[in-house]
């Protein structure tokens, strides 16, 4: 609930209500301060999604970097005191990375060491495209935020370059980030080697050894909680989210009534879990110029397009069309 919390608290500052950004989330206001709470990825960016509709005005990744700068080491609970305690910053990387799934980021990163320099190269390929650029910058710089801190704040990339447009003025990125960045195609983030050598300021084995327990012990019980929607959101993204919930329920060997009582413990709806599968799919298939918005939606399951337009309506707030035009995900051929 940390992250969300933090995303409400910036939100409210820029002006907005905290209703407002968690409009679509199904959070109260009051579960933000729920300590014990949490939330979806998906409930995450739908909040992201609110904040940056509400500030058209606003450069998505200048509103992104300036977030990223909030995630603090305690920002990240257990995480972050594993992370604090390692010997060294190679250490205190593959243990970030080997409980990645314990924070918020969106964009996974990967150390790469066979080059002249060292290398976080993060993924965001499967960020959707209308959030990106904001999800790029508060995460990257999250990342300098957090090493700078436990490991030095002199301490400064190499080389930085974001998958996000050029904004002109990057200024905001340089006092952020401590570097001018590139802006590309990619996400990485360049260092000497010897910075992996580096030995952390407030190492403690002992506090290492308790904390990197209790890491195993929350993943593997998210990882039992979400077992049963994982595995539906699989077989919704195999089958075609169009499939009745009968059938995803015979490919996950359970009857129907079987399939409804484990999501229902888990708190999630399977009428949720489609709008969502059919969602991601229709962002990835807009990025294709080839499909017009009929094929779309007959691929999505529909059975009138109008249903789409409405549905897509709902979850952007526009149509296909002018989706693509914002996010520059394809040309707007055969587009409606």
């Amino acid at each position: 609930m940390a992250s969300a919390a933090l995303l409400a608290g910036f939100a409210e500052e820029l002006g907005q209500s905290t209703g407002d950004v968690l409009t679509g989330t199904n959070l109260a206001p009051e579960t933000l301060r729920d300590a014990q709470a949490s939330v979806t990825a998906e409930q995450e960016l739908a909040v992201v999604r609110n904040l940056v509709r509400r500030h058209p005005d606003r450069d998505p990744g200048v509103l992104g970097v300036q977030v990223g700068t909030r995630y603090h080491a305690t920002s990240y609970g257990i995480w972050g005191y594993a992370v604090t305690s390692c010997a060294t910053v190679r250490d205190a990387v593959e243990l970030a990375l080997r409980y990645v799934e314990l924070t918020y980021v969106f964009c996974l990163p990967q150390l790469h060491t066979a080059g002249p320099l060292a290398e976080l190269r993060c993924r965001d390929d499967d960020v959707p495209a209308d959030v990106r650029a904001f999800l790029v910058a508060r995460d990257v710089a999250a990342i300098v935020t957090l090493v700078r801190e436990q490991a030095g704040s002199e301490l400064h990339p190499t080389a930085l370059s974001l998958r996000v447009p050029d904004p002109g003025d990057r200024a905001p990125y340089r006092a952020a980030l401590g570097v001018d960045p590139e802006f590309g195609d990619r996400t990485r983030i360049t260092f000497p080697h010897a910075v992996l050598d580096r030995p952390m300021p407030q190492a403690s084995e002992h506090t290492l050894a308790w904390c990197e327990r209790q890491c195993r012990e929350v993943l593997d019980a998210q990882r039992r909680g979400t077992g049963v929607v994982t595995r539906v959101r699989r077989a919704l993204a195999d089958t075609g989210p169009g499939a009745g919930m009968t059938r995803i329920a015979a490919a996950l060997s359970m009857t129907e009534r079987t399939l409804r009582r484990r999501l229902a413990a888990e708190g999630v709806n399977y009428r949720d879990l489609v709008d969502e599968v059919r969602r991601g799919q229709a962002e990835e298939l807009l990025a294709d110029e080839t499909l017009t918005v009929e094929q779309i939606a007959h691929r999505l399951g529909y059975s009138e397009p109008s249903s789409f337009l409405h549905a897509f309506a709902r979850w952007h707030g526009m149509p296909p069309r002018e989706f693509r035009r914002r996010t520059g995900s394809a040309r707007p051929t055969g587009a409606r």
